[in-house]
């Protein structure tokens, strides 16, 4: 299998549109036309990560972090990142990085979060914007359930819990076609009046060119009449953070002993011990600071994330009590959520999940 290939079924399961733009994701170094002779799956990508592919015998590292992620203009080795960038090209070692792809996905870092910690009815915390289409076009009755099919088929109409959702409408569609048109009704230079069904359907925006083609494909008409609108509605399936809601209510000094056990980590920061009870609670691995606004918003009474800044700790306001677990601890089970998709992807395929620690904080 080519290494373009195993890029692809990345692409499906975490599409580019998920990644917010300031992010450096997909392929960093490398051809991806070379054959690939095994995967190593890591959080990070380390000179250390680099020399267990190369003893692996594995040319393709699939990471969460980017090791480039803003731009170099000298490759000297005087760093880490560049010494990464010329060990992989030395050693013909293709990275491809995931990050917000997988920060954004539904059931991406947050999710498996959420899942560890044995949380309840989770939604997500900050609904990604401009990320939906709406789909409008005309079809003659004969062909509604032809086209909507297609349509469904390439991922229309997917809303939360429901799918192949639509809206249709009839009415009445009135054409000429020239002396060069086929038309599937009437003839050419002839006024033609149809009965027709207005069909609209939402969708995905990195869906945009399949939901093109299924369109074309099924359509009778000679030349297809339809609008495709961006839309502003958040997507609640898609986004930064979840929250949700524990199984059982704890008193914060229960629930901090919960959360050091259940992610293992060997030091936890927080906010003031507060006298409220610990039910609802909201998580975003890596840096979240941004999102201690949007926790209070929906009611959480604790926030789990890492990087705060000491000022940070203050907007707890004395009702959201905010833990911070450390930046790879709350991002940790990430290389075995990739590791498990590729697996099932490619059961027969020599994929490896790295044993190199790469989490830089240590304790003592």
């Amino acid at each position: 299998m080519i290494i373009k290939k195993i890029i692809e079924l990345l692409d499906e399961w975490a599409p580019k549109a998920y990644a917010e733009d300031f992010d450096n994701v997909g392929l960093l170094i490398g051809n991806d036309k070379e054959e690939c002779k095994g995967v190593l799956v890591s959080l990070d990508c380390t000179e250390k990560v680099v020399e267990e592919a190369i003893e692996n015998k594995c040319n393709l590292i699939v990471c969460f972090h980017p090791i480039v992620f803003s731009g170099l203009k000298k490759i000297t080795g005087k760093n880490y990142v560049e010494r990464v960038v010329i060990k992989a090209i030395q050693n013909n070692i293709c990275i491809v990085a995931l990050h917000t792809r997988l920060d954004n996905h539904p059931e991406g870092v947050n999710d498996i979060l959420c899942k560890r910690l044995g949380l309840t009815k989770t939604k997500v915390l900050i609904p990604k914007k401009e990320s939906l289409k709406k789909l409008s076009t005309y079809v003659p009755v004969t062909h509604q359930d032809t086209v909507l099919d297609a349509l469904h088929n390439a991922g229309a109409g997917s809303i939360g819990n429901y799918s192949e959702c639509s809206f249709t409408s009839e009415g009445i569609g009135r054409f000429r076609g020239n002396e060069n048109s086929t038309p599937f009704t009437g003839q050419s230079n002839e006024k033609t009046i149809v009965k027709e069904i207005h069909i609209e359907v939402t969708f995905e925006s990195h869906l945009n060119l399949a939901i093109q083609n299924a369109l074309q494909h099924s359509h009778p008409y000679e030349t297809v009449a339809f609008e495709i609108f961006n839309l502003d509605n958040p997507n609640s399936e898609l986004g930064m953070g979840r929250i949700g809601i524990l199984k059982e209510v704890m008193n914060p000094n229960d629930f901090l002993s919960y959360v050091k056990k259940t992610l293992n980590t060997a030091l936890i920061r927080h906010s003031p011990i507060l006298t409220k009870k610990i039910q609802k609670v909201a998580v975003l691995g890596g840096s979240g600071s941004f999102a201690i606004e949007n926790a209070k918003q929906q009611g959480a009474d604790a926030f789990i994330t890492a990087d705060l800044k000491y000022h940070q700790f203050y907007m707890g306001e004395k009702t959201l009590f905010l833990v911070d677990v450390g930046h790879y601890e709350s991002e940790q089970f990430t290389k075995n959520l990739i590791f498990d998709f590729l697996s099932k992807k490619m059961p027969n395929f020599a994929i490896v999940l790295s044993s190199t620690k790469t989490n830089p904080v240590n304790y003592c």
